[in-house]
């Protein structure tokens, strides 16, 4: 739900005497991991991190808060009358247990140096998938799981230790599913990347929602998608599976906004209210 957004206004910059102020609307609370949707007044700009934002014309706007997020998030706005500042909103902090998983692929967990080289060349192809700033505004529709009524394995988040080796946090949602499992398009959108056999993913999909914002599954057993393929929400994008770094037949559901891992969990849902006023 997006309300009237109850800010800090830095610097010297009093934007809440501007009655353009009065449409800047982004949710009364958010919190590390979220993919937060605000809505712009017409003609403003919006940047975040040093990124301008996309503003849609509607005036959507998204950006990401990741995993360990500082506790508070600045925006720099320039409204259409020339008027500009800063605005800090409070983030939330969470706590995020430690994951032990065992039974891995050991050549997965510690890669010889030839693997290795593979595994980083298959990195930076996801990675490019990342960079894209479409336009499309497929992220509005909401976002549904990429299975139904499945029990979640895996939190997003937590420090994971594979086969007794600390390594990077978890930053998917996974769902425990039998083998051949059919995976649904959570949003509307674009196939940025869709290829078996990689390393660490095993099979992997990667869908564009417009405004940087993307999701991944991986580990899946079959691809019914290509590069480039438009998709409707539903839509049928593989089968589950075990492939790449697993210890068994799981989704794992991870989402994105640019290089900035969000939470799935935290994505909004089909239905709730979007960001227009």
């Amino acid at each position: 739900m997006k309300t009237t957004l109850a800010a800090v206004v830095l610097g010297m910059a009093t934007l809440a005497a501007h009655a353009s102020d009065r449409e800047l609307q982004l949710p009364d609370s958010v919190q590390q991991g979220q993919l937060v949707v605000g809505h712009a007044p017409k003609g403003a700009k919006i940047e975040y991190n040093g990124r301008r934002l996309l503003i849609g014309p509607d005036g959507v706007f998204v950006f990401g808060l990741g995993r360990d997020a500082p506790t508070e998030a600045k925006l720099h706005i320039r409204y259409s009358n020339g008027k500009a500042g800063d605005i800090a909103l409070r983030v939330g902090k969470r706590n995020y247990a430690t994951e032990r998983v065992d039974g891995l692929p050991q050549h997965t967990v510690t890669p010889n140096p030839e693997l290795l080289k593979r595994i980083e060349r298959e990195r930076d192809r996801v990675a490019e998938t990342r960079h894209r700033n479409d336009a499309r505004e497929d992220f509005e529709n909401g976002f549904i799981d990429p299975v139904e009524n499945a029990r979640i394995s895996g939190l997003w988040g937590r420090q994971r230790i594979d086969n007794g080796k600390p390594m990077a946090p978890h930053f998917g949602l996974d769902f425990a599913v039998p083998n051949g499992t059919p995976i649904r398009a959570t949003a509307p959108g674009l196939v940025a990347l869709a290829e078996m056999g990689m390393v660490l993913n095993g099979g992997i999909v990667v869908l564009d929602h417009g405004h940087g914002v993307s999701t991944t599954t991986i580990h899946m057993s079959r691809i019914d998608v290509k590069p480039g393929q438009k998709v409707k929400q539903g839509d049928i994008v593989g089968l589950a599976g075990a492939t790449g770094r697993a210890t068994g037949p799981h989704v794992h559901w991870a989402a994105n906004w640019f290089d900035v891992p969000i939470d799935p969990a935290l994505l909004p849902k089909p239905g709730a209210s979007t960001a227009t006023p």
